[in-house]
């Protein structure tokens, strides 16, 4: 008897810097990493809420040859480490090294998995059975959201990083944006608001199947 496949998840998409870690520029050493205030309390309760955590990242130092690709896998796994001894567990780090016009060699490319561009979030979702319409990106940059809303999800701006500069060109809102939040935690109560209006839909839909 064949497995019956799970049902998609919902997740949520993250940003790196600026809304997980301190804005850094060109972030390519560990000793760089600081872990903004809220964040390990805001993806705990998205975790324990159900869903898949996936970061999304633009680094354009790698296209730019400021650092090599590898090193964005060292901080990422730096990263892993830290969240995980805090009990929380991101799914998947998604990152785009390409730049189309300041790129070098092949990084140099017009590509579609760097934000505003869905690619990176369209990959995610083949690779873990997500479930976009019910999933959520979040970030401090417009590109962020535009690419959220690309790939069919709803979108939260954090006021960390550049978001607090970013809302200006915002407002009024984006297809599917359900605000700005001061910090990661505050954001995480927000989507689970909205994702608590969904239960009642979503219920009378599994009735009526």
């Amino acid at each position: 008897m064949a497995n019956t496949p799970k049902s998609p998840r919902p997740a949520v998409f993250l940003d790196r810097d600026g809304a997980l870690i301190e804005e850094a520029h060109y972030l390519s050493k560990v000793e760089q990493v600081r872990l903004l205030p809220g964040v390990v309390d805001g993806l705990r309760l998205l975790e324990r809420a159900g869903f898949v955590l996936v970061v999304v990242t633009n680094q354009a130092g790698v296209a730019r040859g400021y650092f090599p690709e590898s090193q964005v896998g060292v901080i990422h796994r730096h990263l892993e480490d830290e969240f995980a001894r805090r009990g929380v567990a991101i799914s998947s780090w998604k990152f785009c090294p390409h730049h189309p016009i300041e790129g070098e060699g092949t990084y140099k490319v017009a590509c579609d998995c760097r934000k505003p561009s869905p690619g990176m979030l369209l990959q995610a979702a083949k690779e873990l059975n997500l479930d976009l319409p019910r999933s959520f990106m979040l970030g401090d940059k417009r590109s962020d959201l535009e690419a959220g809303f690309r790939a069919g999800c709803r979108t939260v701006l954090v006021r960390t990083g550049h978001g607090a500069q970013e809302e200006l060109g915002i407002l009024p809102g984006l297809t599917g944006f359900l605000g700005a939040s001061d910090s990661l935690t505050d954001a995480a109560r927000l989507i689970l608001r909205a994702s608590e209006r969904d239960a009642p839909t979503l219920n009378h839909l599994r009735a009526l199947a």
